[in-house]
C-alpha cells in the first residue's frame, strides 16, 4: 500500500533541496545558467502548487463560501465538483512528480508508477496491410 503522507514529505524535501541548489548557483555573465536557474525555480514553484492541491483541495473554501457568494446553481455545482475530487484521483499527481527522484536513496519502490497500459496491438485493419 502506498503511503501518500510519507511520499509528500519526501517530495517536499526534494523540492527544498532543488530550490536551495538553484539559489546557490551564481550565474555571473552566463545567461544559460541564469535561464536554467530560473526554470528550476519555476519548476519547484509549479510542483508546490500541485502538492498544495493534493494536500488541501483548493475548492473546499469555495464550497464553503458558495452559498454566501450568491452564485447561480450551475456555478455552485461546478464548485462542488472541484471540491469533491477525492484524494484517490489527486494522489497520482504526487507519484508522477516523484518519478524524477527514483535514483534518490530514500525513494521507496512502492512509489514507482506502474504502467497499466497494454502493449500496442495493431487493430485488425492494420494487420491486413
Amino acid at each position: 500500500m502506498k503511503d501518500l503522507a510519507t511520499a509528500m514529505v519526501f517530495l517536499k524535501a526534494r523540492l527544498r533541496e532543488d530550490e536551495a541548489a538553484a539559489r546557490a548557483v551564481k550565474p555571473g555573465k552566463d545567461e544559460g545558467v541564469a535561464g536554467l536557474q530560473a526554470r528550476v525555480l519555476a519548476d519547484v514553484k509549479a510542483k508546490r502548487r500541485l502538492v498544495a492541491w493534493v494536500e488541501a483541495n483548493f475548492g473546499t473554501t469555495w464550497k464553503a463560501n458558495a452559498e454566501d457568494q450568491g452564485l447561480p446553481f450551475w456555478q455552485k455545482t461546478i464548485v462542488e465538483l472541484i471540491a469533491d475530487v477525492p484524494e484517490y484521483f489527486r494522489s497520482p499527481v504526487i507519484y508522477g512528480l516523484l518519478t524524477a527522484y527514483e535514483d534518490h536513496p530514500d525513494f521507496q519502490p512502492e512509489w514507482k508508477l506502474i504502467d497499466d497500459e497494454p502493449e500496442y496491438e495493431p487493430v485488425d485493419y492494420e494487420k491486413r496491410r
